[in-house]
């Protein structure tokens, strides 16, 4: 049976180490559905539903901004849940974008 294409966005977000973030565009690439990056971001939407869980505060867009912080059950959460694993976020913006940014293309 094909997977969904929430289900293989969710298993890759769960590949996603912590410490680390990646864009929905890096992840739509990455499973070869590369202009899709706004479905990765309808998926992430639909995280909270999916067992097991899917570390959502580790996908950003692709300049790190926190887009998708309304989405989490307060407004702070998905910094918070950034910074516990060591991730620096100031003005809803990870910071040093580049040394945490985790590319499944590269990296699997």
């Amino acid at each position: 049976m094909d997977q969904s294409f929430y289900d293989m966005v969710f298993d890759l977000v769960r590949l996603i180490p912590k410490g680390r973030v990646t864009s929905y565009g890096a992840i739509a690439r990455s499973i070869g559905a590369g202009g899709s990056a706004r479905m990765v971001g309808y998926a992430m939407n639909h995280a909270h539903l999916a067992h097991p869980a899917i570390p959502a505060h580790r996908v950003v867009n692709s300049t790190g901004l926190l887009t998708g912080k309304f989405h989490f059950a307060t407004p702070d959460l998905m910094q918070e849940l950034l910074e516990q694993e060591g991730v620096l976020v100031k003005d809803d913006k990870v910071q040093n974008f580049k040394q945490h940014f985790w590319d499944p293309m590269d990296e699997l």
